[in-house]
């Protein structure tokens, strides 16, 4: 089942921007007369689709990585791997419904059977879920989107992507951190990639008492699918 949100009226479309950027705009003290009041019910509107769509969802994991992972690349079969594996565990898999990884990973779960989630993102050039999504939904704010990913995971999987992928790994952390979520697992894919980043954190934001070492001890780095998979699987059974 494929869904989606009524996009905005014609008066508020303008090419080349999306919902967000006119939600965050300043257009002085009357733009909340005229339109943010009626943004606050298609907000709501995005939250209570996507509550009902995904609320009978069952144990699923978020899967992150790069839009701009080609088919072939080491990292693509990767995240097929991974998709199928956490598939045959009893997992759905939701990602952002897009191309590279995130298309990998609902490969690999629909071809193994399994629930393959995408929660796509309006965005200023044309993009559309992959054709590996048999549940999927399109939403115009990055917040709303990010809520369902939170409220519906069991834990995240991260694999080797761009700023969005930052985006979603330091929210999964900061919510962890101060206590907004339980703490779930965080698996970091692919070491060659994430072993800088984990270096960095450790020697600067560590070193100057910025975080502590319990915030970095919420990430397992691995190259190895069986064991992200028996994290999760961990996680569950523990609940």
């Amino acid at each position: 089942m494929r869904g989606s949100f009524n996009g905005p009226r014609p008066s508020e479309r303008r090419p080349g921007t999306t919902a967000d950027q006119r939600l965050l705009e300043s257009r002085g003290a009357a733009g909340w007369h005229h339109t943010d009041a009626w943004r606050v019910m298609k907000i709501q509107a995005e939250f209570v689709d996507g509550f009902d769509e995904l609320a009978e969802l069952g144990p699923a994991i978020s899967v992150f990585g790069s839009a701009r992972t080609p088919v072939g690349h080491p990292y693509y079969e990767l995240g097929v791997k991974v998709g199928s594996a956490l598939a045959q565990a009893g997992f759905a898999v939701i990602t952002g419904g897009g191309p590279g990884a995130m298309e990998a990973v609902n490969k690999g779960a629909l071809e193994a059977g399994g629930q393959s989630i995408g929660l796509g993102i309006e965005l200023p050039w044309e993009a559309r879920l992959n054709d590996y999504v048999n549940v999927g939904l399109d939403f115009r704010y990055f917040f709303v989107r990010k809520t369902m990913f939170v409220k519906y995971s069991q834990g995240y999987i991260v694999m080797p992507g761009g700023v969005g992928t930052l985006d979603e790994l330091f929210e999964a952390i900061t919510l962890v951190q101060t206590q907004k979520i339980n703490q779930f697992p965080i698996v970091l894919m692919g070491v060659s990639t994430w072993t800088g980043l984990i270096d960095w954190m450790r020697d600067t934001m560590l070193a100057d008492g910025r975080i502590k070492e319990s915030d970095l001890e919420m990430l397992t780095l691995t190259d190895d699918v069986d064991e992200a998979v028996e994290l999760m699987i961990r996680a569950r059974d523990a609940d």
